[in-house]
């Protein structure tokens, strides 16, 4: 038997004929984009969340790109953010001509709070809180020191659907929520697929003239926008995945319960939980171990397959080499990175996948 990182096709198995009746109702319609499904689903989605008011985009980077654009910072003001994210967070940044001053996370892989509060300079405008791997970050600490200082929040919630503190979800604790509907996420499309939650209604509004190339009225343009439009099709089938979130969430989580109950090896370092089951919903179950390239080839030699998220931090790539920062800038962030690798964990894995992986972890 061999288990692979992951299968989506499990998960459409087990919700098949509800997405094929989504699909072909939008392809019998024959309205493709910001139609009925679009509102629909941002209605839910909302609900969902009990947030006021949800605006689907294109991506979730599209989703941080916009955010902050919207919070009418200048450029060169500050946000502070975690530098143990994936890129797109700090991408969601730059690519407004902001300056992301990062800070090392804490043992839950997040936004350490005290490092954050460090951080701040009369420069300092705004905070980028990331719920990596689908565990919340402390946002009730963060939502403190920001307000102390009368900072923005943006929350990189990609991860995290469903994941919350004593039932206030991620995404709806800050000023925005930015979420990714790609594939592999909780609340997984079949492409590319993104929104925000918003407390504001012309907030909201703004969202929807930027990802319509700036126009909320046909052909008449306010701003320089974005065409970053979630499809018709898409949005169909997150509703049918959305009506299943929160059993799709505890199978991972049933999953997660076990690694972390039977697996016992002293070379293994597995995950911390700040906030419980409540507060994880598993996007990715992530260990770290001192030899990651024997284990991975252990794993490999067993038919597990394993992925590593992430191999390089920001601050170390291509993309920032202008930043000049080099190895040693981060220490915390960069041992993560060379340490960390994440197990299989998919919705429709069976028990004996999990025994699998169990019983070969607990033998390396």
């Amino acid at each position: 038997m061999k288990v692979p990182h992951n299968r989506l096709d499990r998960q459409f198995d087990l919700l098949k004929d509800e997405y094929l009746q989504a699909a072909r109702q939008v392809l019998e319609s024959g309205w493709y984009v910001l139609g009925p499904q679009v509102e629909a689903f941002e209605r839910e989605f909302a609900e969902y969340n009990d947030a006021p008011f949800c605006v689907g985009l294109a991506s979730g980077l599209d989703a941080l790109i916009l955010a902050f654009d919207l919070l009418g910072l200048k450029p060169n003001d500050e946000v502070i953010v975690p530098a143990n994210t994936y890129i797109a967070t700090i991408m969601g940044i730059t690519r407004n001509g902001l300056k992301p001053v990062l800070v090392e996370p804490d043992q839950f892989y997040n936004l350490d709070p005290a490092r954050l509060e460090q951080a701040i300079t009369p420069k300092t405008r705004a905070i980028c809180a990331v719920h990596l791997y689908g565990q919340i970050a402390d946002m009730p600490a963060i939502m403190n020191i920001a307000e102390k200082h009368h900072l923005a929040v943006v929350e990189d919630a990609a991860q995290a659907h469903g994941a919350s503190i004593h039932g206030k979800k991620a995404g709806t604790w800050g000023d925005i929520g930015c979420f990714s509907f790609y594939p592999t996420k909780n609340l997984g499309g079949f492409g590319d697929g993104g929104a925000v939650l918003v407390k504001d209604r012309k907030l909201a509004d703004d969202f929807k003239m930027m990802r319509n190339y700036g126009s909320r009225v046909t052909y008449y343009f306010e701003r320089v926008g974005y065409n970053s439009r979630l499809d018709e099709i898409q949005a169909a089938l997150l509703r049918v995945k959305l009506k299943h979130l929160d059993r799709l969430n505890q199978q991972r989580q049933q999953i997660a319960r076990r690694y972390l109950e039977e697996i016992n090896n002293p070379k293994i370092i597995l995950p911390q939980l700040r906030f419980g089951m409540e507060g994880h919903i598993f996007h990715l179950f992530v260990i770290q171990t001192e030899d990651r390239d024997a284990l991975i080839r252990y794993c490999d030699q067993h038919g597990i397959g394993t992925k590593i998220h992430y191999p390089q931090p920001p601050h170390l790539s291509q993309a920032y080499q202008q930043w000049g920062l080099q190895r040693g800038s981060f220490p915390i962030t960069e041992s993560m990175a060379d340490h960390v690798l994440s197990l299989p964990i998919y919705n429709g894995m069976s028990p004996e996948e999990v025994d699998l992986v169990i019983d070969a972890l607990n033998a390396y």
